[in-house]
């Protein structure tokens, strides 16, 4: 079922989205810096914040409020939801629908990480048809018109395929689209998505489906759509240091060449520039939160106080991950490297930034590389007696963790 090109726009209940690429939701990644960052590069597509927890938003935890704080103006506004109870999770949608917080909500159904699949929640819970069921009905019913959409895997492992049923219950309960990660529980983030099994959903499907797994540049979303006949891209680890990726798979999708393309890149003084930018933006959300935290006015009028402590040195503590996948595969001294892993403030941060060989040629083989985990999981925790039955589903609350993925 092959694509046309350019591709016709991604269609979520009333949203119109073109190009049709999204942003994964990544915990500590798709905060706000990093959305506002990928939308200076790219001011099109939709990008989702990331994961916050249903039962955090309904016992009106501070932190979980603060992160889903928007710039002023970002829209459309998206916000993905990770909940195991179909009341808790009802409920946390109606709240951020009547606070007007979002225009769009995600349900996370693809978390692998064990804590969360050996309570039933993430990846695992979609086996449970009829608590999916009912999780999808309470938040599709709570939202409205504010389009709901499910991300998930394609089961928990070989044995235990679930995404063809998930999409079709999904579409039954009135959701706007699904994304299918190419990949089981199982296999993590390692070996090569199955993207023949997205072309499979999008045959059994009428709403739209959208394709995950293995888009590293511009010219992987073009293939995708165009072999897989999926409504749109989403992207995760390929843009971990590589915010530009947006702006490169618009130019592909476009037929344009590239402004920061397969062949060139930016140099490395470029890509220091968009790093400082990146730690300030990092800086500029601390603010945010912390107001949001401590004014005694969160989004839903309850008051609670930020934890104390150097806003500065929080956002360039966050920044040491994100310095290493920029700088991954350029020529770096070790002791250089070293201290941008240990870098404490935004002063200690430039002058690091400003060694640099600002000439340096972007490393492009590394660019079309696999970035973040890769390592597949030897099995995937389950609560015991789990897969007896796909009925019957009950998830202990505490599977609602701060974790995220899939």
């Amino acid at each position: 079922m092959p694509n046309a090109f350019p591709p016709a726009e991604l269609r979520l209940g009333d949203l119109r989205v073109w190009p049709p690429v999204v942003l994964a939701p990544m915990a500590g990644v798709t905060n706000l810096a990093f959305r506002t960052l990928a939308r200076q590069l790219c001011p099109t597509g939709l990008y989702i914040n990331e994961m916050v927890t249903s039962r955090g938003l309904v016992e009106h935890n501070a932190r979980s409020w603060a992160m889903i704080v928007h710039a002023p103006g970002e829209r459309p506004r998206s916000v993905q939801l990770y909940g195991v109870d179909p009341a808790t999770v009802g409920q946390a949608v109606r709240m951020l629908v009547d606070a007007d917080q979002a225009d769009h909500i995600d349900l996370n159904l693809g978390c692998p990480v064990p804590k969360v699949t050996r309570l039933g929640g993430g990846a695992a819970l979609p086996w449970k048809r009829d608590l999916l069921r009912a999780l999808l009905r309470s938040a599709v019913r709570a939202a409205g018109d504010v389009p709901v959409t499910v991300k998930m895997r394609l089961g928990i492992d070989a044995e235990h395929l679930t995404y063809v049923d998930a999409g079709r219950i999904a579409q039954e309960e009135g959701v706007a689209a699904v994304t299918v990660h190419a990949r089981t529980a199982a296999e993590g983030y390692a070996g090569q998505a199955h993207w023949s099994a997205i072309t499979r959903l999008v045959e059994e499907l009428d709403i739209p489906v959208l394709g995950n797994g293995d888009v590293w540049v511009g010219a992987d979303a073009a293939r995708m759509l165009a072999e897989t006949g999926a409504a749109g891209v989403v992207v995760g680890r390929g843009c971990l240091g590589r915010p530009w990726l947006f702006a490169e798979i618009t130019d592909a999708l476009a037929g344009r060449p590239a402004t920061f393309g397969e062949q060139a890149g930016p140099r490395l003084g470029e890509v220091a520039q968009v790093v400082a930018r990146h730690a300030r933006l990092l800086v500029d959300q601390e603010h945010a939160a912390a107001a949001v935290a401590s004014s005694g006015r969160m989004p839903d009028g309850t008051a609670q106080r930020d934890p104390a402590g150097s806003l500065e040195h929080r956002a360039v503590r966050q920044m040491r991950k994100h310095n290493g996948w920029y700088l991954k595969g350029f020529v770096i001294g070790a002791e250089v490297r070293a201290r941008l892993g240990r870098v404490g403030s935004l002063d200690e941060l430039d002058d690091l930034l400003g060694t640099l060989d600002a000439d340096q040629p972007y490393p492009v083989a590394v660019a079309a590389a696999p970035r973040g985990r890769t390592s597949p999981r030897t099995r995937v925790a389950l609560p015991e007696g789990w897969l007896e039955s796909p009925t019957g589903g009950r998830v202990d609350a505490l599977a609602e963790c701060e974790a995220s993925g899939g």
